[in-house]
This record gives structure tokens, C-alpha cells and sequence, in this order.
């Protein structure tokens, strides 16, 4: 019996948007209006390219970009929620789905000793390049109108199902922990048996409860979140059970 825990990252695991938080690198820690602006709905992945470069041209170096990420706080009792996930490993496969990169998640995980407790990181590819700018591509291609260009967090939570179960490895349950309102279209792809937990106050609980509103809820059951210690909790029970 294992059980698949799906963190979304920004404002999940830590409790900031670490891609609005390497702005603090920034001159002034600001970002000048007409880049502010260039923002185009579903195309977050460019827009930062562009922020990238701005922090390139004002000689904003990796270790110091390095030196800020990790100072991003981990959301409260989130410190201990990965302890217990890395102590109780045989009972859960963990995976992060995320729309910031992998370079910010690399740094922040390995900074905080965190990065064997997750199986695999599903996020943007980001690299330095040659002139040390930072670089972020999009993590694929998908048809899914809901979700922003980029990043279909279903498409990826159904590909990683289907390679697991090509090695033989099913779920009992899949425990999906999120904000985001790109956090909706993986959480309406789960079966009944499944549980999605959304942070308290966030886009994400705004939506399920608004297709609730509508007579058209989620499958899964919902359990919100306020805390990780709710969602340790949870998982303390699962594993008695």
C-alpha cells in the first residue's frame, strides 16, 4: 500500500512565489513598469525570461541569486511535514508539480536538506547561460485550454501514473497539495477514492467550492488546509490505517 503526495510548490512549500521573490535581487528590488507590464495571461514562463534578463544586464550574479532564494520562508509546520514524508518514505512516493524551475526549487530544496524526500521534480527547465544570465524554457507542450501554456499539471500527474504503472507500481490513494488555480485541472482529474488539499484562503478552495456552488463538484474528497500540520495530520492517519 503506498500512497503518491503531489506538492505544488510556491505558496505549498514555501510561502512565498519564489519567482516574484528573486525581485529582491533586483535594483531598488523593483522591476521597472513597461517590464511589469509586458506580463501576458498564460505566458508567465516568458515573462520571466524577460525578468531574467533584466537581473543579467544589471549584473545580478548566480550566487547572489543563489544567496536570496534561499532565504524564501517554507510555509508554517512545512519543515516538519518533509521530515515525517522523509522518515516515512516506504509508505509515500512524493513528487513536486510546479510552475516556477528547476534551478529555484534545486537550490531551495538541497539549502534545507529537503530534496531526497521528493521522487522526482516535474517544473520549468532553467539553466546559467555561458554569460551567466539565467534561462527558463517551458516544461512542455499540451492541448489543455484550461491551463497556462507551459504547464499542464494533469498532463503531468497522468504521464507520471502511467510510467509507474508500466513498472508495476499503483497507488492506493493520491494526496494532491496545492493553492493555485493551475492546481484545479490536476485536482479534477482524481477518482473518489483520492483526496485534494487546498490551502486555506486560496484560489484553488475559491474554485472547488465554486463548483460545488455550481452542482458541479470535484470527484475527490476535499480537506482544507491552513497549516501542514493539518495536512501531517492527515497522513498520520492514512499510515495507521
Amino acid at each position: 500500500m503506498k500512497f503518491l503526495l503531489v506538492f505544488d510548490f510556491d505558496h505549498t512549500i514555501v510561502d512565498e512565489n519564489s519567482d516574484t521573490w528573486i525581485v529582491k535581487c533586483a535594483p531598488e528590488k523593483k522591476l521597472p513598469n513597461g517590464l511589469r507590464n509586458s506580463y501576458r495571461p498564460g505566458r508567465w514562463t516568458e515573462y520571466m525570461g524577460r525578468v531574467f534578463v533584466y537581473l543579467g544586464d544589471n549584473g545580478v550574479k548566480e550566487d547572489e541569486m543563489k544567496r536570496t532564494m534561499t532565504m524564501i520562508p517554507f510555509t508554517a509546520g512545512m519543515v516538519d511535514l518533509l521530515g515525517f514524508i522523509g522518515e516515512n518514505k516506504e509508505s509515500f512516493d512524493c513528487i513536486i508539480v510546479s510552475d516556477s524551475n528547476t534551478v529555484f526549487i534545486d537550490w531551495i530544496l538541497k539549502a534545507a536538506d529537503f530534496h531526497k524526500v521528493f521522487d522526482e521534480v516535474f517544473t520549468n527547465p532553467a539553466a546559467f547561460s555561458s554569460t551567466g544570465y539565467l534561462t527558463v524554457q517551458n516544461f512542455h507542450a499540451h492541448h489543455c485550454a484550461k491551463c497556462p501554456k507551459n504547464l499542464c499539471k494533469k498532463k503531468v500527474l497522468k504521464e507520471f501514473l502511467d510510467k509507474q504503472l508500466e513498472r508495476g507500481v499503483s497507488y492506493t490513494q493520491i494526496v494532491y497539495i496545492g493553492d493555485g488555480e493551475n492546481d484545479l485541472c490536476p485536482v479534477m482529474f482524481l477518482r473518489k477514492d483520492d483526496v485534494a488539499m487546498p490551502r486555506q484562503g486560496y484560489t484553488l478552495e475559491k474554485k472547488i467550492s465554486q463548483l460545488a456552488k455550481d452542482l458541479s463538484p470535484v470527484v475527490c474528497s476535499v480537506l482544507v488546509w491552513s497549516s501542514a500540520f493539518d495536512i501531517m495530520s492527515y497522513l498520520k492517519l492514512l499510515i495507521k490505517e
